[in-house]
């Protein structure tokens, strides 16, 4: 999954910069084992990244705030995901 990830991010080298981010935020979170399985939706504005949805535990959360903040060009996180516990 992550080298169609990759190839994506390879035929849209002419993407912004807020796509960039995008894609490179979707795909860490998705590859990571303890995060991917969640829904958690991405949006990015003037490189603000903002998180949505839910997870199931706290550290989820924070794992995927902690990924996000990696990506290159992110200025900042605002994580307003749920934890959902079943």
């Amino acid at each position: 999954m992550a080298a169609a990830f990759s190839a994506l991010l390879l035929l849209g080298q002419g993407k912004s910069e807020d796509d960039r981010i995008y894609d490179q935020v979707r795909m860490k979170i998705a590859a990571d084992r303890d995060v991917g399985g969640n829904a958690v939706e991405v949006e990015v504005k003037d490189g603000a990244v903002v998180l949505k949805g839910k997870v199931q535990k706290e550290s989820q959360k924070t794992k995927a705030e902690h990924l996000a903040k990696k990506v290159k060009g992110v200025k900042t996180v605002t994580n307003q995901l749920i934890v959902e516990t079943r």
